[in-house]
């Protein structure tokens, strides 16, 4: 596997490669990430080489790898005979996969983790919306089709990747979650961390707090629901290049008393215990490929409630533990307000999202992918010389 990003970069992409790995390994297969060095310090785990790198312009949380000392790593990974390469982002490191994997005489697969038709507008604010939009739409066809095979999360991306133009095989296999990984939380420590009052109604946002989050909406909403419900608190949990932003929205509405910015969360200890606080999950992104977040929220029995807009549509269109409002701040408050109000219904809606999160448990979805390379291997078999080598199963 090659990657843009990897932890300590906390975000959907990094959770999926780690969760992916981790569970692969429970099956038998071995997998080797390249990823970049951060500055910050963090744990090392086995079987990851970490890339020189330098920081991203206007995107201080990024880094972009050294294209140079990936390439000194050809003939030592090419002694190793790995399978395939398996290309995570499409920067640095899709044209270092393709690379590689031409070198080493393996298929290419790629994932394709984000909608960045409605995100590289956010980052380059001084082109117009349409050219991003367009150019975002060129580079992911010109890079879908330039691998054996892509992995999409979710129909919806895959629907959208096809009215691009991608011709390659898509296959879609979401990232479950760990189920083990959440089962603990003391929602009391945070309150009481946080200064927050044992019986007051918490609302909590978790994710990158990013334009594309679409968190101005959950602002404007919360405004309409705490003029229903005044003790209403909404709980921003994460950090990113929005917040400055949003705190001065916040101010606008008049609600800034009713918002609490939390920043980062250790997902070991801190988000369970952030999660177990709240009494409903907001989320109303339109940019997720799946929404791993509200699967997190239900496997810990926290109702959602969310609007079901390209990946999230996915979770959320069975109505399992969530309520799915239209895509409008008024529809959206009202549901904020029902499901304060009534605690029978919360109690509902968090049996059901445990049970529901249990579907998605990332065995399951380990064993999808183990089969799909195994069938990208096989194609590729048939059309060069067998190896007589002991193989790995992924790279």
């Amino acid at each position: 596997m090659i990657s843009d990003v990897y932890f300590p970069r906390v975000n959907g992409v990094s959770t999926s490669i780690q969760t992916f790995r981790r569970e692969l390994a429970t099956l038998g297969h071995e997998t080797h990430l390249i990823a970049p060095a951060y500055p910050a310090e963090y744990p090392r785990e086995p079987g990851i080489t970490r890339i020189r790198s330098r920081a991203v312009p206007r995107d201080p949380e990024d880094r972009i790898m050294s294209s140079k000392d990936i390439r000194a790593l050809y003939a030592s990974l090419a002694a190793q005979r790995y399978d395939l390469v398996h290309v995570q982002t499409p920067f640095v490191a899709h044209y270092a996969g393709v690379a590689l994997a031409a070198r080493l005489g393996v298929p290419c697969v790629e994932s394709y983790h984000t909608f960045f038709e409605e995100y590289l507008f956010h980052y380059v604010p001084f082109l117009p919306k349409p050219w991003m939009q367009a150019a975002a739409r060129r580079f992911s066809r010109a890079q879908g089709n330039s691998v054996a095979a892509l992995v999409v999360p979710s129909l919806a991306m895959r629907d959208a990747l096809a009215a691009y133009g991608v011709t390659s095989r898509m296959h879609v296999i979401p990232t479950g979650i760990r189920l083990a990984d959440f089962a603990g939380g003391h929602g009391r420590r945070f309150r009481v961390r946080f200064g927050i009052a044992a019986e007051q109604p918490v609302m909590l946002f978790v994710g990158r707090v990013a334009h594309e989050k679409n968190i101005d909406f959950l602002l404007r909403a919360a405004q309409r629901a705490i003029a229903e419900v005044p003790e209403l608190l909404l709980v921003i949990a994460g950090e990113g290049p929005a917040e400055a932003h949003l705190k001065r929205l916040a101010h606008k509405l008049g609600i800034e008393k009713s918002v609490r910015f939390v920043g980062y969360m250790d997902r070991a200890v801190e988000l369970l215990d952030c999660y177990r606080a709240a009494d409903v999950l907001v989320f109303a992104s339109r940019t997720e490929t799946q929404g791993l977040v509200l699967l997190e929220a239900m496997a810990l029995g926290l109702p959602v409630i969310s609007t079901a807009v390209m990946g999230t549509r996915e979770i959320v269109g069975a109505r399992r533990g969530a309520l799915v409002p239209e895509d409008n701040e008024e529809d959206f408050a009202a549901a904020m307000v029902r499901l304060v109000r009534d605690s029978a219904l919360r109690a509902r809606l968090a049996e059901d999202a445990r049970v529901y999160a249990r579907e998605w448990h990332a065995d399951a979805m380990a064993v999808k992918m183990a089969s799909f390379y195994v069938g990208v291997i096989s194609a590729n078999e048939t059309r060069r010389p067998v190896r007589t080598e002991p193989q790995n199963a992924t790279g």
